[in-house]
């Protein structure tokens, strides 16, 4: 059977409202199933009507040219004689903020096989705005570009509603950024909105095990939301995204005790990623040896090390001219393959989860960054035992309470009543990494 390249499209973002309507395809199946291998490459629209037949899902788009993008006839049954046959069914990831910075170099490591696999072929959904469409379209068409081939598919939209349809991973990137004189509060606000639409969609039309990575800041309580509003997902397939601050604890520890990087492990990023945030040297290990040990400065690691982890974000706008990117992308990369790689024998990661539960104390309800393991199957479990001493629980303490007053300040976005947001004013407000 063979169908046009806006077989796909048809189901996302809208070149022409204006244009004819007329049927341009057939996708077979049931409408939640796994997908089939794609019958398109990069594909555009904005509103359909579907009509079902026998056995058939009938799609009618309004649209108009591909707009350089390609649009071939492609017979489905191509796919099954040319892939490996070592190839596992395709997993389908959705990004927001896909014409963004982080996302111009994310993209392209997922779509060549280093995130997922080089047997996981990929189904990728690109969720922008209005402003962003033609970008969106120039980052589709590089995709295309690149042949990578376990490419199968790139779809463009901008409703999340139809761009998370059956997504095993969403990738929320896209916020607002803080605007000048604008308080933490106010941000929270501003993108909580964003973050209920995006759960509320991801609720309705999402794989029911769809794990969701969210870096959008304030990512924390941005993924709180998107939590509070997808009652169908598993509360445990939320993360904040902490892993940057990860390897910049890495990467400085590794500098002071002049090794190489992959000498280091055991290190966990407690809390918020904002400057509360808890670079743990107490648990650190380098080369397998405690890392106070090997350092041998604990005044650095208190006084120096710490602030540097959680100034680090800043620092680099001052240099750079603009907040971390590629360095993000490649966190995210790590933070995935956290998930479906399993973790090394007595080492962990950090990710921010749902407390619910958690064996450190720590309030629940709130999304909170803590060691983490995996079997490679998605899910993680975190680590329990690991030693709070004074120092730690101190500054532990600190990050919890401004989670827990941000969980208030959007509880009228999580259907919780009686929080009241105090955060308000300077002193109250703690910055973001990256933020001046």
């Amino acid at each position: 059977r063979t169908s046009t390249m806006s077989t796909i499209a048809s189901t996302f973002m809208a070149v022409a409202a204006t244009a004819a309507t007329r049927p341009v395809g057939r996708r077979a199946g049931p409408a939640r199933s796994a997908p089939a291998f794609s019958t398109s490459r990069a594909t555009f629209a904005r509103k359909s009507v579907s009509t079902r037949g026998r056995g058939a899902f009938v799609v009618r788009a309004a649209e108009e040219k591909p707009l350089g993008v390609f649009k071939l006839e492609y017979d489905i049954s191509n796919d099954d004689a040319h892939r490996p046959k070592d190839w596992k069914e395709p997993v389908v990831v959705a990004v927001s903020g896909a014409a963004g910075q982080i996302s111009n170099h994310l993209l392209f490591k997922i779509a060549s096989g280093e995130v997922y696999g080089q047997d996981q072929p990929v189904a990728l959904r690109l969720l922008g705005s209005e402003r962003s469409r033609e970008a969106l379209e120039g980052v589709a068409m590089e995709l295309e570009d690149s042949l990578f081939p376990l490419l199968r598919e790139v779809n463009i939209g901008i409703d999340p509603k139809l761009v998370f349809a059956d997504a095993d991973w969403a990738l929320l990137i896209g916020a607002k950024p803080r605007g000048p004189g604008m308080e933490r509060a106010d941000l929270l606000e501003m993108n909580g909105a964003i973050f209920v639409e995006q759960g509320k969609a991801l609720n309705e039309v999402a794989k029911p095990t769809c794990k969701v990575c969210v870096v959008g800041n304030p990512c924390n309580t941005n993924a709180l939301i998107a939590m509070e509003n997808a009652p169908n997902l598993d509360r445990k397939n939320f993360h904040a995204l902490t892993r940057l601050d990860e390897n910049r604890a890495k990467c400085q520890l590794a500098l002071k005790a002049g090794v190489f990087y992959e000498t280091v492990s055991n290190v966990t990023i407690w809390g918020n990623h904002s400057t509360t945030q808890v670079p743990d040297f107490v648990n650190a290990r380098i080369d397998g040896k405690a890392a106070s040990d090997v350092i041998g400065d604990q005044a650095w690691l208190e006084n120096e090390f710490t602030p540097a982890i959680q100034t680090r974000g800043g620092l680099l706008i001052k240099k750079w001219g603009r907040s971390s990117a590629a360095s993000t992308a490649v966190s995210i990369a790590d933070a995935i393959k956290a998930l479906v790689t399993p973790t090394k024998e007595g080492d962990w990661f950090s990710s921010a989860v749902c407390t619910d539960g958690n064996p450190y104390g720590i309030a629940e309800g709130i999304i909170f960054s803590m060691p983490c393991r995996s079997t490679g199957d998605g899910s993680y479990e975190i680590v329990e035992g690991l030693e709070v001493n004074d120092w730690l629980r101190e500054r532990i303490a600190v990050s919890e309470e401004e989670l827990t007053k941000e969980a208030d300040c959007v509880s009228h976005l999580t259907g919780k009543t009686g929080g009241a947001c105090e955060l308000q004013g300077a002193e109250a407000d703690t910055m973001l990494p990256g933020e001046m």
